[in-house]
């Protein structure tokens, strides 16, 4: 490759690396043309790009979109799936495909933002709910002990307002006898 061609490639990477939120490593020998072919369709299908990248030039985009915990999980032929949108629908993607594969793909590692994650991390992150989901169980775990509190006070405004009435009526009943 041309010394042009190479600082086109590693400033292309580093802008996928800057733009993503996760990036997922693979090991993806053992793939054949058109499995490789099927892995790209899928994942493009979800958002994510997957490219295969030499080392030496993940290791300069790295430097250059100041990700270089990246250079941790890339060892030996790599290939990167950049995700855009929920962090765990690239670890999903890439675990169903390992799935239905019978296993040939293998992770390496992660980047979640500026975090380095391993394999077994990357694979967690595949088990997760969806955001919205996770945004409603950390919304309904808030909700609870509010409306708890809620009905204490409306309970001791409710027992409050009956004795009010009770003294009421009493006072009532004792002036007109």
């Amino acid at each position: 490759m041309r010394k042009e061609k190479k600082e086109e490639a590693v400033s292309q990477i580093a802008d996928k690396l800057s733009r993503c939120n996760i990036a997922i490593t693979t090991d993806y020998r053992g793939l054949s043309v058109a499995e490789m072919t099927e892995l790209r369709r899928r994942l493009r299908q979800e958002g994510i790009e997957y490219r295969v990248i030499k080392n030496t030039l993940a290791r300069f985009a790295a430097k250059m979109a100041d990700k270089e915990g990246l250079n941790q999980i890339i060892e030996g032929p790599t290939a990167i799936a950049f995700g855009y949108g929920d962090f765990t629908d690239p670890a999903k993607a890439l675990i169903d495909y390992i799935r239905s594969s019978g296993g040939v793909l293998t992770i390496k590692g992660g980047l979640l933002e500026q975090r380095v994650l391993t394999a077994s991390e990357v694979t967690e992150l595949a088990t997760l709910p969806p955001k919205e989901v996770l945004m409603a169980k950390v919304l309904g775990a808030i909700q609870g002990p509010i409306s708890a509190v809620v009905n204490v006070l409306n309970s001791t405004l409710v027992g409050l307002v009956g004795i009010l009435n009770s003294r009421i009526g009493q006072l009532e009943g004792g002036g007109n006898g």
